[in-house]
């Protein structure tokens, strides 16, 4: 609804609700005095701008009314929004201190005779009613937003984890294949184009979960399935063919997993075979998957270099996922190379 809509049913709110309450009352007023009714109402529009304005206006008008012993009715009306406005656009300063004269006013109307005791009590108590309503949708507004930014870091943070996920290892994995192909080309040409088909199958497959992830980020359904473990097989293929051996063994009996928890322990794995290609030196890999009665448990052993974990987007990454579904990940150096292992509750 437009603003000089709602102001124009404002003020006319407060001159008819005032007309009846003095029919009602026997008490008449001014034509003139009609000024007062539509003052408040009017000056609310400049709220965002000069919410001082707005507040002294509404207040003045209302205090002058009833100042002049013209009758009750919804004179207040305009200086009740403009508390709610400004409080709720942030400023509580000029809230308060309306609020804080509106008060003063009510007790100099005692002090000097125009108002009974029990009219400044009821009135001072409906301006604390007021104050508090106006901070109480604040802070819940602020908490609405608060979370949606949250929501929002967090939904960013797991995309910018698929991202990574899906771009360190397939760049790898080309970059792999193409040293392959480069050593290759000449001696063994038959092994090069193998390696080159490699590279476009990977690339062919990045593109589409790029493209799928960008779908997630237009809120459109994604273009291909979430991969899982059931996808293990292909992804260590590919990682066979940069010339490391991995075996693959599961334990347990296999059952569905929930969608996020299927998804985190494939990149848990697509990322630590990730760094075995890039980072260990190694020949050999394995990968254990072990169904429990209440989590899943991916480990990822090499016979490498080993050494110390090194704090890093994957690792981080990895550990990310894990702990977002209640689990926990480990990674550290063996006898001889290197394990990440991975727990996740189903």
């Amino acid at each position: 609804m437009p603003v000089a809509v709602r102001v124009l049913l404002l003020a006319a709110f407060q001159v008819v609700g005032t007309y009846g309450a003095s029919r009602a009352q026997d008490h008449s007023f001014p034509p003139w005095a009609v000024v007062l009714l539509v003052a408040g109402p009017l000056s609310l529009p400049a709220l965002r701008r000069a919410p001082w304005v707005s507040l002294a206006v509404s207040l003045g008008a209302a205090v002058t009314w009833f100042a002049l012993g013209y009758p009750g009715g919804p004179v207040p009306t305009a200086f009740v929004a403009a508390v709610l406005a400004s409080t709720w656009h942030g400023h509580r300063r000029q809230a308060w201190v309306a609020v804080g004269a509106g008060v003063v006013a009510l007790w100099a109307a005692w002090v000097l005779g125009t108002h009974a005791l029990g009219a400044a009590l009821g009135g001072t108590a409906w301006l604390v009613v007021l104050v508090t309503v106006a901070e109480v949708a604040r802070v819940r507004r602020e908490a609405a937003r608060e979370a949606r930014r949250t929501r929002a870091s967090e939904e960013r943070l797991a995309i910018a984890r698929e991202l990574h996920d899906v771009l360190a290892h397939s760049v790898s994995l080309i970059s792999v294949h193409a040293g392959v192909a480069l050593h290759l080309l000449d001696s063994d040409p038959a092994a090069a184009r193998t390696s080159l088909e490699t590279i476009r199958d990977a690339s062919r497959d990045t593109l589409t979960e790029l493209r799928s992830t960008v779908g997630t980020l237009r809120s459109e359904a994604p273009v291909r399935p979430t991969p899982g473990l059931a996808a293990l097989p292909a992804l260590v293929a590919g990682v066979e063919g940069a010339g490391l051996s991995v075996t693959t063994s599961v334990s347990g009996p296999e059952r569905p997993l929930p969608v996020a928890v299927d998804l985190a322990a494939y990149r848990i794995v697509q990322e630590a075979l990730t760094n075995v290609t890039r980072h260990a030196g190694a020949t050999r890999a394995v990968v254990a998957v072990a169904y429990g009665d209440q989590d899943v448990t991916v480990a990822v052993t090499d016979d490498g270099r080993g050494g110390a974990a090194v704090p890093g987007n994957g690792l981080t990454g990895m550990q990310e996922r894990a702990s977002a579904l209640g689990g926990t990940l480990t990674a550290g150096p063996l006898a001889r190379g290197f394990e990440v292992r991975g727990v996740l509750p189903t």
